[in-house]
């Protein structure tokens, strides 16, 4: 089938490729519809690897995907052919302990679309475990389902910070994950979320679509305690730290309110500055994330009511033909732009 191969580092192929896939008794085949491009995916074609996970051979990209399904496996009850859907790209072993305790998205042996060795979705057709498949409502679109993947991090990280109705939150970060995160934790009951960046591309796109439920702050501009100042506030319950970066951590105990929440999402390079006596001192506690867990329906719901708004987040689509093309663009990182959107109608 024809499917967009990184063949190696800085090299893609949009080309057939000879894969071969098997329906099981608890699969679906699906004609993948829209997939979004991710920060990994960029990594793997810039640096060919990402820590130890490294791409010694061609392989497909692609993991946030949506699409229809073809064909079901005989052990299927909750999904037909013609449902559209959207899938969760993480396969775990279903019998490993980390499964059994719930914990599937921490299993070492789970098979992750578009990580090295395991290929993506960027193709015609992928078979895929039908309890990983999700049907979507009539009211959500394929771009809406392939951004159901990103925005289950949000979403699991607002779990993971235990909201109460009422509660304020701090972003730091205002990529893709920051974004959603910000808007996963407004939907879950925030009454003021804050989303801190240095980029003014990103700070432009959140105040332009996201500026009546988000509170955009210019760390070029202004630190975030002198903000907050301004507003007349101590700080917030709960922050979300999603950019990844080692300076984010400098002095952000303070950014915290007595008993507040620390929730950690971006991954950083190396160890990072944690003041933990000025943690004690406010008996403040951290929650990590890796991933997300049983999230999709959830998300699904959000979208679907209304309450979770992430059309304005496709800022760009290209044509399955044009794949490459796609992916040269993103690999500038163009701070105007949020989710690049591949179409694979046409495939």
């Amino acid at each position: 089938m024809k499917a967009l191969v990184l063949e190696e580092k800085k090299k893609l192929s949009l080309r057939d490729y000879p894969l071969s896939e098997t329906v099981g008794p608890d699969d679906v085949k699906i004609a993948i519809k829209a997939c979004g491009i991710c920060g990994s995916d960029i990594h793997y074609y810039l640096e060919g690897r990402i820590g130890d996970f490294v791409v010694n051979e061609p392989m497909i990209l692609g993991h946030e995907a949506s699409g229809v399904v073809l064909e079901t496996g005989a052990n299927v009850k909750n999904l037909k052919a013609g449902d559209r859907v959207c899938v969760e790209p993480g396969i775990p072993d279903f019998k490993s302990a980390e499964t059994l305790k719930g914990m599937y998205n921490l299993d070492p042996a789970v098979r992750f679309w578009a990580t090295p060795p395991h290929h993506g979705c960027l193709r015609e057709t992928a078979v895929h475990p039908a309890s990983l498949t999700f049907k979507l409502p009539d009211n959500v679109s394929f771009h809406e389902g392939a951004l159901v993947e990103p925005v289950a991090i949000g979403a699991w990280a607002a779990r993971k910070a235990k909201i109460a109705p009422g509660d304020t939150a701090l972003v730091i970060g205002g990529g893709t994950i920051g974004i959603v995160t910000a808007l996963a934790a407004e939907s879950s009951g925030c009454s003021k979320v804050y989303i801190a960046d240095i980029k003014k591309g990103k700070l432009d796109f959140i105040n332009t679509h996201y500026g009546d439920r988000l509170e955009a702050i210019d760390l070029n501009k202004t630190d975030i305690m002198r903000y907050f100042a301004g507003k007349g506030i101590n700080g917030v319950d709960i922050v979300f730290e999603a950019s990844g970066s080692v300076k984010a951590y400098e002095g952000i105990c303070a950014y915290l309110v007595p008993g507040g929440r620390m929730v950690l999402i971006g991954m950083p390079s190396g160890p990072v500055p944690l003041d933990v006596v000025a943690m004690q001192a406010k008996e403040l506690s951290i929650e990590t994330i890796f991933r997300y867990v049983n999230i999709y329906p959830l998300v699904i719901n959000m979208i679907a009511s209304g309450k979770l708004n992430v059309k304005p987040l496709v800022t760009k689509q290209y044509s399955f033909a044009d794949s490459i093309a796609a992916f040269e663009y993103a690999a500038t990182l163009p701070e105007n732009d949020v989710k690049i959107m591949i179409n694979l109608d046409n495939a």
